[in-house]
């Protein structure tokens, strides 16, 4: 059974023969207590039904808050979202369906804003076609097909985008555990990219996210924990933040994303198996992070709350009607429908968690 707020087991005594035998069952993964936080909005749900397929969201948005164009359309801010057994959505804040690239196979997302709009990656998975997708908005039309980057070997998985020496790399996260981050050549129509590093995680991982000022690359170990990286030291060189089944998180680690507010840069990670999201205080050098706590996010206004999440993404500063910053999340049980994404004010994050 789950427990709540710490860990539960229970032993049996019973006599068999004329001997007593006890039996202790495994203990109950440890869950920290969670404080709730309101939905604040919802996307449409993806075309495929019946399935676990919404898995991951980018938030974009321009800077103070400004809106801009989109196909004709002026919006507050856009909101990519995988459909992993279709391709590629992106929604408008309000949560209606802008446009949708019928890609095949796309996991994880993930953008950088480039020049007036940005440029986006997704892990590719169709057999045949096992990579990273790239696309391009270019601040004002629509997102557009922007090249590939094969992978040379295993499933891609996780996937994340950042800058190093403020140049913008794609780090592919393999289902066994191996990375790739690749630099990006954004100076022709079709962005290429060359291999910078690979290293191995050690078992299946999934969700990343890069801190561009630090160049540090943050992983989670689906059944282990979350690692972090130091992508300008020798490869692979790395501290943990967070074990899993210590109380912070629940296995599965899944999607993790970066804000910042008010000079900290907080990490926010999916933990899966308790329909929750733990939050840490990173904002020093490797090895000074801080827990903060966790939240979950419960029913409000019509809007269902979140459970079973995968991928996570966060907009640090106004964007629409979300004054300090916006989280969006994946919600795996979207209250009988297919499988969508959830949208929560982090102004409310933090008024819920005390900062």
């Amino acid at each position: 059974m789950r427990g709540s707020f710490g860990v539960y087991s229970v032993t049996v005594s019973f006599l068999l023969c004329g001997c007593a035998m006890q039996a202790t069952p495994p203990q109950a993964a440890i869950s920290y207590p969670a404080v709730n936080v309101p939905a604040a909005g919802e996307t449409a749900a993806v075309a495929t039904q019946n399935a676990d397929a919404a898995d991951d969201p980018a938030i974009f948005g321009k800077p103070g808050g400004a809106r801009f164009d989109f196909a004709g359309k002026t919006i507050d801010g856009l909101l990519l979202g995988t459909d992993k057994k279709a391709g590629l959505y992106v929604f408008a804040l309000g949560g209606e369906v802008l446009q949708f690239l019928p890609d095949g196979l796309l996991n994880n997302v993930d953008l950088r804003p480039e020049g007036e709009g940005f440029v986006a990656g997704a892990s590719a998975r169709t057999p045949g076609r096992m990579g990273v997708a790239l696309y391009r908005f270019d601040g004002a039309s629509d997102v557009r097909p922007a090249g590939f980057i094969p992978a040379d070997t295993g499933e891609p998985y996780g996937f994340c985008m950042g800058r190093i020496d403020d140049a913008p790399v794609a780090v592919l996260v393999l289902k066994d555990g191996q990375v790739r981050v690749y630099d990006l050549d954004l100076s022709q129509p079709a962005i290429s990219g060359k291999e910078r590093l690979r290293f191995a995680i050690g078992t299946q991982s999934e969700g990343c996210t890069v801190d561009d000022a630090a160049a540090t690359l943050f992983v989670g170990e689906e059944d282990v924990g979350i690692w972090r990286y130091d992508l300008k030291a020798a490869p692979g060189t790395r501290i943990s933040v967070a074990k899993a089944r210590q109380g912070q998180l629940v296995d599965d680690v899944e999607g993790m994303s970066l804000l910042r507010d008010g000079g900290a840069t907080y990490l926010i990670v999916s933990s899966q198996g308790d329909d929750a999201f733990a939050v840490w205080d990173v904002t020093g050098a490797a090895g000074s992070e801080r827990y903060v706590g966790r939240f979950r996010v419960a029913p409000s206004g019509g809007v269902d709350g979140v459970s079973g999440t995968d991928g996570v993404d966060a907009w640090t500063g106004p964007i629409g009607r979300f004054g300090q910053g916006l989280v969006a999340m994946q919600d795996g049980d979207n209250d009988g429908q297919a499988q969508n994404f959830k949208l929560v004010d982090w102004a409310a994050v933090k008024a819920a968690l005390g900062r």
